[in-house]
């Protein structure tokens, strides 16, 4: 099934939030899923998997314990939602060093949206790389390499170096495959941001006030 990416954004805002992320981190979720759909791989996909394995699990558990060095997590697995946002803060750092390493990052492939903004800052192109896959952005293009390994939910390093080269650039596209499966899954977390119904709520919604104005 085809979505607008507007749609796909919106959504996974919603379905981010409800899944106890912040309104903040939810945002940035979303607006990295859509920029993946755009380039035909599977933001949403990958979205409603990471969200189910840390459902609402405490941010600082999956969050970078230190950004000297190696970074790794407290619960041994890193959200590439945090640290992708920590990597695009950190652009004048990552440019000065060459390059940064994180240990264990989950879904690696959600990580790579925020290297666009790193690379806009830096007006130069930022690669990612894990066992096997490449990718490469300079924020508005996307190069791609090692197809096979871009889909791993376990990355054991991932190593982020600027300035990269990029190579046979993708364009982004309007509109995006989502299976009906993951649209559903991402749907029953956005709904958990929806409050119940009360008697008051259903009373004042449409055509049931109880007045009588004849």
């Amino acid at each position: 099934m085809t979505h607008s990416l507007n749609e796909i954004e919106a959504l996974s805002k919603r379905a981010a939030r409800g899944s106890g992320l912040s309104w903040g981190l939810a945002e940035e979720a979303a607006k990295g899923t859509r920029w993946l759909a755009s380039f035909g791989l599977p933001g949403p996909e990958l979205l409603a998997d990471l969200l189910e394995l840390n459902d609402r699990r405490a941010e600082i558990d999956v969050s970078p314990m230190s950004l000297d060095g190696v970074w790794a997590a407290p619960a041994g697995r890193m959200s590439p939602l945090i640290s992708g946002a920590s990597l695009s803060d950190c652009a004048g750092r990552l440019l000065a060093l060459g390059q940064i390493q994180l240990q264990s990052v989950s879904y690696p492939l959600l990580l790579v949206p925020f290297l666009g903004g790193a690379a806009l800052r830096l007006k130069q192109p930022v690669s990612a790389a894990w066992e096997g896959a490449r990718l490469t952005t300079d924020g508005h293009q996307l190069c791609v390499q090692g197809d096979d390994a871009l889909l791993t939910n376990h990355a054991t390093l991932v190593t982020v170096s600027a300035p990269a080269q990029m190579l046979g650039p993708k364009e982004p596209v309007m509109r995006a495959q989502v299976s009906p499966e993951s649209w559903a899954r991402l749907s029953g977390f956005a709904h958990r941001t929806f409050a119940p119904a009360t008697e008051e709520s259903r009373m004042r919604g449409a055509g049931a006030g109880l007045s009588d104005n004849d």
